[in-house]
Parts: C-alpha cells; structure tokens; sequence
C-alpha cells in the first residue's frame, strides 16, 4: 500500500488542531505536515511537523508538496459565516482561491486524494428545514454558504473532468474544549460552557428557542477520517455529504448544563447572526452517509455536555 504524507492547511484552526492530531496517530507523526498563516496553535507546538504557510500561496503550497512528497491536501483554511458577513468579497476570495489553485495543483501532482469541508451554510430559507435531505433546493444566503456550495460544484467537476478524488463534509455547528471557534454562526454553543463554569452565566446571541444542527468534534474528526479512508468506490456523491448528530437551541443546552452546574442561568440577545441561524436547517438528513460510508454519531447533547464540562474543568486546572 502506497504510505501517505500529509499536509494540512489551516491547521491551527477549529477542526485544525484535532484533525492533525488524529491524523497523526493514524499515519504516524513524521507523516502528517501542519501549516498555517501564522504560528503553530500552543496544543500542536512541538507535536511534529510544522510549517508557515499561506493557503493563498499557491506557489509555497506547491514547492511543499514536491520537497515533502505530500500525496494528500486536507484544505481547512476559511473564513467563516459571521466574519465573512464584515467583509465578503475577501471572504469569496480567500474561501474559493484557495480552493481552486488547490484542485489545480492536484491534478498537476496526481494526489491521492483532497479533503475539502463543506458547511450546513450551503442551504437557505428556502430549504426544507426539517430533516434536510442531501440532495434538495439550495439558496444559501450569506458568502459563506455561497462559497461552499460553489466550492462543492468545483469539486465534483475536477473530479468528473480529470478523476481528482476530492472528498467533503457538509458540517453542522461543531463544538470543542480544545481550541477556539472561528467567527461562526454555532459559536454560541462553544461559548456557553466556557462561560458556565468562568461565571455561571451566559447571553447568547440567538434566541431561545433557535435549533441548529450541531456535533461534538470527536465525532466530527472520526467521520472526516472514515470518510477519507472508505473506498472510492463508497463515495456515491462528489458534492458533499450531509453528515449529523443532534439539533438542539440555546434553552435545551443550557438545561443540560444545569444537571451539573444548577445555578446556571442564560438569557437571550439575539444579534445579525440570528438573522442567518434562521436561514439554516435545523435538523439534517444524513441517510446517505450512514449507508455509503457507515457513518454512525456517538455523542448526543448530554454525553456532549459531561464531556465538555469535566475537560475545561481539567484545562483549567
């Protein structure tokens, strides 16, 4: 079996941090090369390999590619919803050049494979709300969702027009104890269990009664890599796949909260990120997924809670 290297840009991000330490302890240290715009994330300082490196720089990205041997590209580098609402056209720009120089490169170095994450932000008010299913009326309303459903279009076309093997997720709102969210519409839910246990209070930026789908990053890591281990010929679709664990709004997290932490109180002040929460899904249709791939979820909102309260517990300490 051919050994893979890897290298991983915008790896200091959300998904950054954890997916490089995944994929390192499944390809082995040495194989798997960090990068980022800026220096390494304190959690990935000497942990292996890292470099600089602008995932604008097509130029850097492609002499690194050929002096590290490097067969796979996970393209994690974005701007998110609500940062890419203050300034759209750069977030257009940074979201599909990036994107785009990197599925050139693919093809010139024949890699084995491209991960590139798509977002629940491709679908609009316009889509059914409920159980939204993979294939469906797609009207994304910020640059974001623009840019990914358009980023998943270029996708499929390198792959039907010179057989790239590009693979993606449609994440919903992923949480994690480990590293900070990135500007995105979900970060309330981050948010909360820091402020739980810093003041035992929190205002959250959507209402109340706002269901978003959403996923511990656990779950989130695990499916990016079963996704890009199964077969090719799992892969039914070149778009990206709908993946899901739970849906819940602000007053159902916090109710799990206060099973640990009782005196904990929320209230509400919802600001323009309401106005895209109320354009997304709030729950996701992820069939596809669980029979092409066998995709499966394990943390549900409670499981997620425990979970997230007793590591920041201990980061703290």
């Amino acid at each position: 079996m051919k050994k893979e290297k890897i290298l991983i840009l915008g790896a200091g991000g959300q998904i950054g941090v954890e997916l490089t330490l995944a994929l390192r302890n499944v390809f082995g240290t040495d194989n798997v090369i960090a990068s980022d715009i800026r220096e390494a994330h304190p959690i990935l300082k000497d942990s292996g390999p890292y470099v600089m490196l602008n995932a604008m720089d097509a130029n850097a990205i492609h002499e690194q590619i050929k002096k590290e041997g490097i067969t796979q590209v996970y393209l994690l580098a974005a701007l998110l919803s609500a940062t890419g609402e203050k300034d759209p056209k750069k977030a257009w720009e940074i979201n599909m050049q990036s994107l785009l120089q990197l599925l050139d490169l693919g093809v010139q170095e024949k890699l084995s494979k491209i991960y590139w994450p798509s977002s629940i932000a491709v679908f609009g008010p316009t889509t059914p709300r409920q159980e939204t299913p993979q294939a469906t009326v797609v009207e994304p309303r910020t640059v974001y969702g623009i840019s990914k459903y358009a980023g998943e279009l270029w996708c499929q076309y390198y792959h039907q027009r010179w057989g790239l093997d590009v693979r993606s997720l449609r994440y919903p709102g992923l949480i994690s104890w480990k590293s900070a969210p990135g500007g995105g519409t979900t970060d309330y839910a981050v948010e909360i269990y820091h402020e739980a246990l810093k003041h035992k209070k929190y205002t959250s930026f959507l209402s109340e009664n706002t269901y978003l789908p959403m996923m511990y990053m656990d779950d989130a890591i695990r499916g990016t890599i079963e996704l890009m281990e199964a077969p090719a010929e799992q892969m039914k679709t070149r778009m990206a796949y709908n993946i899901s664990a739970m849906s819940f709004s602000p007053k159902e997290i916090a109710a799990s909260i206060q099973k640990h932490i009782p005196d904990f109180a929320i209230d509400y002040a919802p600001d323009f990120r309401q106005q895209i929460a109320d354009g997304w899904p709030q729950s996701i249709n992820d069939a596809e997924a669980r029979a092409h791939w066998h995709w499966q979820h394990k943390f549900d909102l409670d499981k997620m809670t425990a979970e997230m309260l007793s590591n920041l517990r201990g980061a703290v300490l």
